[in-house]
């Protein structure tokens, strides 16, 4: 056996010997302060004895294990009685040095602990264990006994002993709460001491009790997330299986005495819209109002706007009013419409007597938002023609004439700016932009389709000009006088429209009239803004619904006498 501490006799080693045990046992790890196994410090009584005889061999027993040298092993025979030993192996890092002296115990004989040297240089780090980081002493006689002390480690065990302890378990409360709680670690008295290494004072019937509250609100805790888990998970899974499966809830009849105006957003979806009624209370629920819609053929039909809706509606009742154009709260202007039509329109919407829009029109057109090129000509007929952009405005309970007339105001000023129409007056040979709009209506007005407007605004262009001696720089349009007999006939006397002197009569006054005889479009203040550039001086509407457009004034009377033709025959005669 090559076992360190063993010899080949039958008496086994003192089991006392700090490093019995076995040369490959690497359970027990060498403590800071205490040198490996090996280590010539680590001596036993017969090597302190030795060296006590012989201090000339101090100087070498002081070297660190990590500067031996190994050479092979010198067995040295005892007399008779003592088996031979190997040599103990040194596993640290090697170091070139003089081999050392053999060392003897007190009858002379080899240990095996030494090896041959010769005497080194003394090394001024020879006394630190480089790995422990501690001084090594510095007198064989001065080394502790490492396992005689109370607080030793206990001894190491042979491999055929050992097992593994379990880790002791560390307090749950601190130190620091454990002293303050009136002197928990110990009887409060300080008599008893602590027995075994452990904290006094505290019995374990106290920490069984303090386990046995802590299992029993972790099983409360438990329980109720469980309870909470199933709760929950029964109300989720109930209120999808409702939704899912169940009748949608809905209202009976065509709701209450009481109204609410509803505003639908442009882009709303059925189920946005449904939404939107069931927060102000008209239908008991979106479903109702989407499983309506989708059943309504008009459902999808919907138009954004304002509705005066009664509350509690069934959801058929509901989409059945919305889809309804008529129920539509809200105020379309027309492109080409006339202002005495839009104040008739407000005035209907908002219960209001009639003539109470276009008397705060005539009234306060200045505060209503006129831009400052219009409205200044004493001529005008209305200072806001041509100034209620034609679109749709939603109507609430909160809207008056005066705030409808001052958001379209708003937006034909906003409109009129984004083309530019003030710096391209003066391009089109116009006056002022005021004329740019005029124009614009006329264009409106005369023409039956978006496709004829720019060939219309053509046709105005060409008449003002001064070199135009075909009609003498006379619009002639029948539009101008219907304006003024707030008219739109097609067949009146044209010795009439000839004879009445009116500014806004093209048939009697040169150039343009004083101001818009309407609300022009996006289309026609763009036509109106790009002309054909055809060179076109006539048109006329044979069929009433086709403009054919001529250059000279030979085209058009053959046009003109076809159409004489065509009423003529319409009228019976």
């Amino acid at each position: 056996m090559t076992e360190y501490g063993r010899g080949r006799g039958p008496e086994p080693w003192h089991p006392e010997d700090p490093l019995y045990g076995d040369q490959g046992w690497t359970g027990h790890q060498t403590q800071q302060g205490q040198a490996p196994y090996g280590d010539p410090h680590q001596g036993y009584p017969q090597e302190q004895q030795y060296q006590q005889q012989y201090p000339e061999q101090q100087q070498y027993a002081q070297q660190p294990q990590y500067e031996q040298q190994q050479y092979p092993q010198q067995e040295y025979q005892q007399q008779g009685q003592y088996p031979q030993y190997p040599q103990q192996q040194a596993y640290a890092p090697q170091a070139p040095q003089a081999p050392q002296q053999p060392m003897y115990d007190s009858q002379g004989w080899d240990t095996g602990q030494g090896q041959y040297a010769v005497p080194a240089p003394a090394d001024p780090y020879a006394g630190a264990d480089p790995y422990a980081q501690q001084a090594v002493a510095g007198y064989p006689g001065e080394a502790p006994d490492l396992y005689a002390t109370p607080e030793a480690y206990p001894p190491p065990q042979p491999p055929g002993r050992r097992h593994v302890e379990p880790a002791p378990q560390e307090d749950e409360e601190s130190d620091s709460a454990l002293s303050a709680d009136g002197g928990r670690d110990g009887d409060g008295d300080g008599d008893e001491p602590s027995g075994g290494g452990r904290r006094g004072g505290r019995s374990k019937g106290g920490k069984g009790g303090k386990a046995k509250e802590r299992s029993g609100a972790a099983c409360l805790v438990a329980t109720l997330v469980i309870v909470a888990v199933l709760g929950g998970g029964g109300y989720y899974g109930y209120t999808y299986l409702k939704d899912r499966f169940a009748t949608a809830e809905d209202y009976a009849g065509e709701g209450t005495g009481e109204t609410v105006d509803v505003e639908i957003p442009k882009g709303s979806t059925l189920a946005q819209m449904g939404n939107i009624l069931k927060k102000q209370g008209i239908v008991a629920s979106v479903e109702a109002f989407t499983t309506a819609a989708g059943v309504n053929p008009k459902g999808k039909t919907i138009q954004a706007g304002v509705y005066t809706l009664r509350k509690k509606m069934s959801g058929a009742a509901a989409v059945a009013f919305m889809t309804d154009p008529a129920k539509l709260n809200v105020i379309t202007v027309p492109e080409g419409k006339r202002n005495v039509e839009v104040y008739k329109a407000i005035d209907a919407r908002l219960g209001k007597p009639a003539g109470t829009t276009e008397d705060i029109a005539k009234r306060e057109a200045k505060n209503l938002g006129l831009p400052a090129w219009a409205g200044n000509n004493p001529k005008l007929i209305d200072p806001l023609e041509g100034f209620l952009y034609p679109a749709r405005y939603d109507v609430g309970k909160d809207s008056t004439p005066e705030s409808l007339l001052k958001q379209m105001v708003k937006n034909a000023t906003d409109k009129y700016a984004e083309l530019g129409i003030e710096g391209k007056a003066r391009e089109l040979g116009l006056e002022n932009p005021l004329q740019v709009v005029t124009v614009a209506s006329l264009v409106n007005a005369e023409g039956k389709n978006h496709e004829d407007f720019r060939k219309m605004s053509e046709v105005v262009y060409n008449r003002l000009k001064k070199t135009n001696d075909v009609t003498n720089q006379k619009l002639e349009f029948d539009s101008t006088f219907n304006y003024i007999k707030g008219t739109s006939d097609l067949n009146f006397s044209m010795k009439e429209a000839r004879s009445l002197d009116n500014p806004y009569n093209t048939h009697f006054v040169r150039g343009l009239p004083p101001g818009p005889i309407g609300n022009p479009g996006a289309e026609a203040l763009t036509a109106t803004l790009n002309p054909d550039h055809g060179g076109w001086m006539f048109f006329v509407s044979v069929d009433g619904i086709t403009t054919t457009f001529t250059q000279t004034y030979e085209e058009h009377q053959t046009l003109v006498a076809e159409f004489l033709e065509r009423q003529k025959q319409k009228n019976g005669g």
